[in-house]
Parts: C-alpha cells; sequence; structure tokens
C-alpha cells in the first residue's frame, strides 16, 4: 500500500471515532429518557450531572434507568470485542461467543449451579460463568480437533453449535425438573437486561474492564495472527502463548456478559462484520470499533425492546436474535458459495 493510501485509510479511520462517541452518547441519553414515562432529555442530563435526590424523575433515572444503560453499552461492547478477537484468531467470520458455545457453556453452569445449589452470592456468579465458558470452549476445540482435517473454520462452527444445542436441551430438561429454578431465570435465560443489580457489575465490570483493554492492546498481533500462523511466527509473535492470552480475553468478556445479561446471541458476529465494511481488515481499527459499535448497537437494540409493544417489553436477546439470524444464513451461503 502506498503512502498517501496509508495516510488515507488512517484519516478515514479516525474521523469515524468521534461520530460512533456522538452516536453512543445520543442513544444512551434517548435510552434513558424513553420508558414506561418518558423524560426530557433536560431531565436526563440534570439527573446525570446534579442528582436531586427530592426529585423523582432523578431516582428513576439513577435507580432504574442508568444500570439498565451501563449494563448494556458494557455487554455491547464486550461481545463486539470478543467476537471480532475469535474471528481474527479463528480465522473464521462465523466465529461468535454463542456460536462456539461460550455463552451456552457460561449460561449452563449458571443455571446448573442454581439447580443443585440454589442462587449463588452475586461474587460468584462470574467465575461460574467463566468455568462454564472455558469448559465450552475446551470441549467445542477438542471435538473439531477430532474431524478429519482438524480445527478447522467449518469444524469449529459445527462442534459449537450442536454444543449450543446440547446445553440448550440439557438446560430445558432442568426447568422441567425444577419449575423453582425457571421461574429465577427464566427471563434471564432469553437474554435480556431490564431489573439487572448494578451490585454485580462492581464484582464482574474491572474484570471486564481489564479484559477490554488487553484485546484492544492485542489488536495489532491479531492481524497478524489472522494471516496465519506460519506468517505470524516468522515475525517474531509466539502463537501459543498469543492465542492463550486471547481466549482469556474472550472467555472473561463472554462469561462477564452472560452474569450480566444472560446468553445474548449474534452481537458479535454482526458488528465487526459492520465494522470491516469501514476500516477493512486491520484488526488494530477493528477491535476499538466493533467495542463502541457493538455498545452503540445493543443501546439500540434494548431501546427498540422496551418501546416496542408497550406497555410490556421484549427481551432484549429476541430482537438480537431477529437481527443476527438472517445475517448468519447470509453469511453462510456467501462462505459457501
Amino acid at each position: 500500500m502506498r503512502a498517501p493510501a496509508i495516510v488515507s485509510h488512517k484519516l478515514r479511520a479516525w474521523s469515524g471515532v468521534p461520530a460512533l462517541l456522538l452516536a453512543l452518547l445520543a442513544v444512551f441519553l434517548l435510552h434513558i429518557a424513553v420508558g414506561a414515562k418518558p423524560l426530557p432529555i433536560q431531565t436526563v442530563i440534570e439527573a446525570l450531572t446534579g442528582f436531586d435526590s427530592t426529585n423523582f424523575d432523578h431516582v428513576i433515572i439513577r435507580n432504574l434507568r442508568l444500570p439498565r444503560a451501563v449494563h448494556a453499552i458494557v455487554v455491547g461492547a464486550s461481545l463486539s470485542l470478543a467476537g471480532a478477537l475469535m474471528q481474527g484468531v479463528t480465522r473464521n467470520p462465523l466465529a461468535d461467543p454463542s456460536l462456539l458455545g461460550l455463552t451456552s457453556g457460561a449460561a449452563f453452569a449458571v443455571m446448573v449451579s442454581t439447580a443443585l445449589f440454589g442462587a449463588a452470592s452475586l461474587a460468584l456468579i462470574p467465575w461460574i460463568a467463566m468455568a462454564g465458558a472455558l469448559g465450552a470452549a475446551a470441549i467445542v476445540y477438542l471435538i473439531a480437533r477430532l474431524v478429519p482435517g482438524g480445527a478447522t473454520p467449518l469444524s469449529l462452527t459445527l462442534a459449537g453449535a450442536a454444543i449450543s444445542a446440547f446445553l440448550g436441551a440439557v438446560i430445558s430438561v432442568i426447568h422441567l425438573l425444577n419449575q423453582d429454578t425457571f421461574e429465577n431465570l427464566r427471563v434471564w435465560l432469553t437474554g435480556g437486561l431490564a431489573g439487572r443489580d448494578i451490585a454485580l457489575l462492581a464484582y464482574v465490570g474491572p474484570w471486564m474492564a481489564l479484559a477490554l483493554l488487553a484485546g484492544i492492546v492485542l489488536a495489532a498481533r491479531v492481524t497478524l495472527l489472522a494471516m496465519g500462523d506460519e506468517v505470524a511466527q516468522g515475525l517474531g509473535i509466539r502463537t501459543g502463548l498469543l492465542k492463550a492470552q486471547l481466549l482469556a480475553v474472550v472467555v472473561v468478556l463472554s462469561a462477564g456478559s452472560v452474569a450480566l445479561a444472560g446468553p445474548l446471541g449474534f452481537i458479535g458476529l454482526v458488528i465487526p462484520h459492520v465494522v470491516r465494511l469501514y476500516v477493512g481488515s486491520d484488526y488494530r481499527w477493528i477491535v476499538p470499533y466493533a467495542a463502541l459499535a457493538g455498545a452503540a448497537y445493543l443501546v439500540s437494540v434494548d431501546i427498540v425492546a422496551r418501546i416496542a409493544i408497550p406497555p410490556r417489553e421484549i427481551s432484549t436477546g429476541i430482537i438480537t436474535a431477529m437481527i443476527g439470524a438472517p445475517l448468519f444464513v447470509h453469511l453462510v451461503r456467501r462462505r459457501t458459495r
């Protein structure tokens, strides 16, 4: 690539950052303003900058709507960044925490622990989810390795789909055998942000923030890894260590997202592909762009979930599946051709 083209690409990439930040701020304020009781944007800004405990609208914003909006930002950024990293490492455009079984494994672990031992403390839920996500990832990889041809992008996708379906079936059986567990986790299992305890973010938030930062720092090496292990090793990259670091990042982000909002699907699949249309194939740009775009996307989807059929709400996970499933079919068809 010639020098003028490189400069032009960098200017194009940098120009999108302010636009994404402004879009995120706009949907964040709108998310807080809409609801059963619509509030003016000015009231939202006043509650965020000068909270008045005697003002009922301020109390609603601080105690109910702000935590939900923050959860949406964190989960959207985490799942999108995790999906981008997975697609780069596996060189599989269909890779996604939900498609490769990580979110199903995390949800399965939380579900089983709740059914067997009762509701776990908030401090333990993220660790239970991480153990489930890591276990599911290991099983998917082992199954893919046993397939003729090894752990190819296609075999990983098929193994992840099989494990996700199996864990989903087991979760359904637990529902039938333990009605109390089903009632406690019914909404959570569909993927939703309503009524989430902000205290949980205090436990899982610092770990997710470190994982997000690590993912951005490692993004430049992912570009080399996406070219192939031989190329990366020739450039001095210790591929084994790098893949282990990236796996840890993806597991923390996926498990933390499941702990906060349940198993939301397709976000890590949709957003990286949209981002590539603008920034190209350089993961130094794809990863941070995916985080910002994913945060704005999930906040926007949650707005739709809240206002689509008032006064009821649709689970956010249903909306993400309705958007992501057709795109997944489209990507599979393109890859088959």
